[in-house]
């Protein structure tokens, strides 16, 4: 029983460090490196707790991660997306299972559409010319948090009749 609160307690401090995430990106657009870090190396904790093998269930999870780092490095590199919102993708990719991970990006792009899209209204609004700088770690952080309540919360999966576990 001690492991499942464990687990739980894990997966409490996750939901914390994406509130975390979203609000100092909203306040700063900016997404510390020492929250990411926190992120990704509370994954191994999880792992253990969620009773994963090394093998092929860590090694899925951290080809994930290194696949959605090539992949975020490259949208970094032409600037489609910010640093610190690659490294806290890459982050939750050890924590979240691929195909709920995948669950997360259509999320995340979704909310981010509806952000950048109020947010830009909000600019034109103000009539403000500088360029618009959209705190996209609220979107990641939102579809992290919808990922970890619909999966792993018993309660949020009977009501929707998803199996935890």
């Amino acid at each position: 029983m001690l492991s499942g609160y464990f687990h739980y307690g894990l997966l409490v401090a996750l939901a914390i460090a994406l509130l975390i995430a979203a609000f100092t990106d909203i306040q700063r657009r900016q997404i510390d490196n020492r929250l990411n870090a926190v992120i990704a190396l509370g994954a191994p904790l999880f792992w253990w707790a969620s009773g994963m093998s090394l093998y092929p269930d860590v090694a899925i999870q951290i080809g994930v991660a290194l696949g959605a780092f090539a992949v975020l490095a490259i949208m970094f590199n032409f600037g489609m997306m910010g640093g610190g919102d690659v490294k806290l993708l890459t982050a939750l990719a050890l924590w979240i299972q691929p195909d709920w991970f995948l669950e997360l990006l259509i999320i995340m792009a979704l909310l981010g559409g509806v952000l950048t899209i109020g947010m830009g209204a909000w600019h034109v609004m103000r009539r403000q010319r500088d360029r618009l700088a959209i705190p996209y770690g609220v979107a990641i952080s939102a579809a992290g948090l919808w990922v970890i309540g619909f999966h792993h919360l018993p309660i949020a999966g009977a009501v929707l009749g998803v199996s935890v576990g």
